[in-house]
């Protein structure tokens, strides 16, 4: 009994010694569209930009319809012609990007919060009272790897960690998430507000 104890007391010492060392960190940016280059506008008004982001890294924010689609880092021509990433009803984002930042210091995801315009199911209208909120946690493209996407959502509304959770997904998940061959999905509780995402990515060479 007094071994197991003994043993017991060492992993409990050295586990949160391993966790540390092992956490990753956060950098904070801001999504500021009047930063924002513009890089293209449709006939369906549907608009792209091109936004700060951390060095070496930019962002890119496409809306069209009233919904909105980011990808993260340097993504090539497929990801920024053909991808877009969203939720079925109208919706929008926050202004807050935060970047998870593997050991060697380099961006390894993304959460953003997002607002869902849910219509109410009387009268079609949209309303304060059924408004939803999901961090969504994406990838970050890569030089060699030039893809971004959608690697999780996670009800902001239905789960009390739901920052917590989110970092988990950003460091567990997205790092070895293959946007070509992986479906993204909720995590945690996802409450009625949820929104419905919606999902377009180029065709894989």
């Amino acid at each position: 009994m007094r071994r197991a104890i003994t043993c017991l007391a060492v992993f409990c010492l050295t586990l949160p010694v391993a966790q540390m060392a092992l956490a990753n960190d956060s950098a904070y940016t801001d999504l500021d569209y009047k930063a924002c280059e513009t890089l293209s506008v449709e006939e369906d008004f549907s608009i792209t930009f091109k936004c700060p982001g951390l060095p070496s890294y930019p962002v890119y924010a496409s809306e069209g319809d009233l919904r909105f689609s980011t990808l993260f880092g340097p993504v090539d021509k497929r990801y920024l012609d053909g991808a877009f990433e969203s939720f079925g009803h109208f919706n929008r984002t926050a202004n807050k990007i935060e970047w998870r930042l593997g050991q060697n210091g380099k961006p390894i995801a993304t959460i953003l919060r997002w607002f869902i315009d849910n219509p109410d199911p009387d009268t079609g209208m949209t309303s304060e009272t059924l408004k939803g909120q999901v961090l969504v946690v994406s990838t970050v493209a890569q030089p060699g790897a030039p893809e971004s996407c959608v690697a999780g959502y996670i009800d902001a509304l239905a789960n009390v960690n739901s920052n917590s959770l989110a970092r988990s997904i950003a460091d567990g998940i997205a790092p070895g998430f293959d946007c070509g061959a992986d479906e993204p999905v909720y995590h945690g509780l996802r409450g009625p507000k949820a929104g419905e995402p919606s999902r377009t990515l180029p065709e894989q060479d």
